[in-house]
């Protein structure tokens, strides 16, 4: 059995004072586009999305005909939401964690990472680095730049074998943890990395709405 928790606990906080997950890209929901996609995937059973408490009702409404959706009330941060969604699944095998504001991502990627998670136990969406890092001070002067070619972007989806993952969320549930695979990284547990595509990238501001717009 596999599970999917998609989070939408954010504020938006840097989106023009409207929730992102919520702004119609091409007439649909920013978040709709990844939970339409996993809802027809035959190989997800179910499918829990993480809220804010301010658009539970306009999930619940946006999702009413999508027999495996179950939303659910998320916490202050990601990793609070995450956890939240862990507790609500019905003890899968495996469990995808996907963020609401990833609304590019293809059947091939989560195939992809379900795939290696099933020989590895955890296997992360990310691309590689394009520009050159600089760790810098912090008085922003450059202290050294890291070889690129070891450098990935993480991404979403992130998929783990499910009580592994639950028992860390539950060691770790006083951190805050922006990234699911650094529990794994905490417990110096393997963690397999899926080449993802750039397309899949997150919608953080509006200008990343903008540039998709002009595409």
């Amino acid at each position: 059995m596999n599970s999917v928790i998609i989070t939408a606990g954010g504020t938006s906080s840097r989106f023009k004072g409207e929730n992102k997950l919520l702004y119609e890209l091409n007439s649909k929901p920013v978040i709709s586009y990844s939970a339409e996609l996993f809802n027809s995937l035959d190989y997800i059973d179910e499918i829990i999305i993480s809220s804010n408490k301010s658009i539970f009702s306009d999930l619940e409404k946006m999702f009413a005909g999508l027999n495996k959706v179950r939303i659910i009330e998320g916490g202050l941060t990601r990793q609070q939401s995450v956890y939240n969604g862990l507790c609500a699944c019905n003890n899968p095998d495996f469990v995808v964690i996907h963020d609401g504001a990833r609304p590019f991502v293809t059947e091939k990627i989560i195939k992809d990472c379900l795939n290696k998670a099933y020989e590895t136990n955890a296997a992360i969406a990310a691309v590689k680095t394009i520009d050159t890092i600089k760790i810098a001070d912090d008085k922003n002067f450059i202290l050294s730049t890291p070889n690129r070619n070891s450098l990935w972007n993480a991404q979403t989806p992130q998929v783990f074998k499910f009580d592994l993952i639950y028992s860390l969320h539950k060691k770790y549930c006083s951190s805050n943890f922006t990234d699911d695979s650094l529990l794994f990284e905490a417990e110096g547990l393997p963690v397999y990395i899926v080449e993802s595509e750039y397309s899949n990238y997150k919608i953080t501001t509006f200008d990343d709405i903008k540039a998709f717009e002009k595409t």
